[in-house]
């Protein structure tokens, strides 16, 4: 019997596509408990393996949800959560409605990007710098988080939380770096579903 992969969770408004998803499903579709939907494909396995490819896909399901059509704001699930059928997750939707509802209304109308800034090899920056790079970037944005420092080399490692009709104006200020501080190297990612935005922990009901 298939079990139920979920991507993560929406409003209640259902839907049914052909996407690419974990393990090679081909049809993602909603589990609906009013007012929510979990974004879900079917599976065989429990704990499907943590490959590229799945991973990736998880990510193109929830980056389809957020950009398809007039967009949808997502709280995403961490890859490989995985329920024995349709009835454990409508439990979890039921039970978990106020932390879900508080998340989705949190980052209602958002994209997260994530933002890399390199120094080059022959020396380090000063601060200003990465305070002028700190500001430019912030303007544009409604919340960031910080990375990991795994790198001396690293001006800045964060992810910033965009909202939808701001994503130009972020788009400018990741060209207006990179114009004034041409010796850097600057790597722009996204859009992702908002992982370092939300904090949602399902118990053992799956």
């Amino acid at each position: 019997m298939s079990k139920v992969y979920v991507y993560g969770v929406t409003d209640a408004a259902p839907f049914t596509a052909s996407l690419d998803g974990v393990e090679d499903a081909t049809e993602v579709r909603t589990v609906e408990h009013d007012p929510l939907a979990a974004v879900v494909s079917d599976v065989e396995e429990r704990e499907p393996p943590r490959t590229d490819e799945n991973v990736q896909a998880h990510d193109e399901v929830l980056r389809s949800v957020m950009t398809g059509g007039d967009g949808r704001t997502v709280v995403p699930m961490q890859f490989g959560m995985v329920f024995e059928g349709e009835g454990p997750l409508r439990n979890v939707l039921r039970s978990g409605r106020p932390t879900f509802t508080r998340s989705l209304n949190e980052v209602d109308g958002t994209f997260e990007f994530g933002v890399k800034v390199v120094a080059p090899d022959d020396g380090g920056v000063p601060p200003a710098v990465t305070e002028s790079v700190s500001e430019e970037l912030a303007s544009a944005s409604v919340a960031e988080a910080d990375g990991d420092q795994f790198s001396d080399r690293l001006v800045l490692n964060r992810s910033y939380l965009v909202e939808r009709a701001e994503r130009e104006a972020f788009d400018d200020a990741i060209d207006r770096v990179r114009e004034r501080h041409d010796s850097l190297t600057v790597r722009y990612t996204g859009p992702y579903a908002p992982y370092n935005f939300v904090d949602i922990h399902i118990g053992a009901e799956r």
